[in-house]
């Protein structure tokens, strides 16, 4: 069974990718990043940012919750410094790209038109700072101009990362393909608080993003209402721990999946995911892809 998958331009070795925020950019474990199809860097923005105050991770049964406050280098130094080195890699390299204006994003896809760079993921839900993330990613006109603006600028895959705070996904994943998305994921972290013992916010950024198995449920549910009214494809995230996890995502009409949480846990997630799900398919003798994807929708 061939498990190459295509969106956009680029074409992926099998449907499984380290997702943002988790990997860092997968320079440390090469050996992992190589062997799944592709990682998707954690978020570039114009300007270095120092990220939010500490404590930035409060764990609690079924999950975490984070406040990192996209913590990033910066576009120039990331492109000097950091994509040299993304070139050891082998596998698809995807950079998440988060503006604070239309014009921000256009600056970051100009400064990293570069032949490594295979595309770029929209980072229009990242609930952990005050401007653009998740306030662009719930208005369907905003992604929409966002996504159109951007694709203007570039032919490279296009990669729309959604939230479902407060909005339904259905409405924003139509604004991506209308404004000319390759593609949309699925979904990234929803609102969260934690509280010490005195009642005073724990994390220094007083709120964060809830990830880990606890948002499965929900983001298989977005994924399957998405998936099947929509002509590009959806990619599935949240709360993937295991191969069965990829499954069910795939079941409900993902074409591809991103690991995140469990890399934090253990940097081999990723790859262990794919060689699970591989071995799924042997044992059940699936011969084509289609035959997994979208199967819950086809057997109602």
């Amino acid at each position: 069974m061939k498990y190459r998958i295509k969106i956009g331009r680029t074409v992926f070795a099998n449907p499984v990718l380290a997702a943002s925020g988790t990997f860092g950019f997968g320079l440390k474990f090469p050996g992992v990043a190589n062997r799944i199809g592709g990682i998707v860097t954690k978020g570039i923005t114009v300007e270095p940012r120092e990220g939010s105050p500490l404590p930035r991770i409060y764990e609690f049964p079924g999950g975490i919750l984070n406040s990192v406050g996209l913590e990033n280098p910066g576009v120039r130094r990331f492109r000097k410094e950091i994509l040299p080195e993304l070139r050891r890699l082998k596998c698809r390299v995807i950079v998440n790209i988060a503006g604070f204006s239309i014009d921000e994003f256009i600056e970051l896809v100009d400064g990293l038109d570069y032949k490594r760079v295979d595309g770029f993921e929209l980072n229009l839900s990242c609930p952990n700072v005050k401007n653009g993330g998740v306030t662009f990613g719930q208005s369907p006109r905003m992604v929409e101009r966002i996504t159109k603006a951007v694709r203007k600028s570039t032919n490279k895959t296009l990669i729309v990362k959604l939230t479902g705070n407060f909005i339904d996904p259905l409405k924003t994943a139509k604004a991506a393909e209308q404004g000319g998305a390759d593609a949309v994921c699925l979904i990234n972290t929803l609102f969260g608080m934690a509280l010490d013992e005195s009642g005073r916010h724990f994390l220094g950024g007083r709120t964060g993003g809830i990830s880990g198995p606890c948002l499965k449920p929900f983001a298989l549910f977005c994924v399957e209402r998405v998936a099947s009214k929509m002509t590009i494809p959806v990619i599935g995230c949240g709360g993937i721990m295991s191969g069965m996890d990829a499954i069910d995502f795939l079941s409900a009409g993902a074409t591809m999946v991103q690991v995140g949480t469990a890399s934090l846990v253990n940097p081999k997630a990723s790859l262990a995911v794919w060689q699970a799900l591989g071995d799924w398919c042997r044992r059940h003798e699936v011969k084509d892809w289609e035959d997994i994807v979208g199967r819950t929708k086809r057997q109602d």
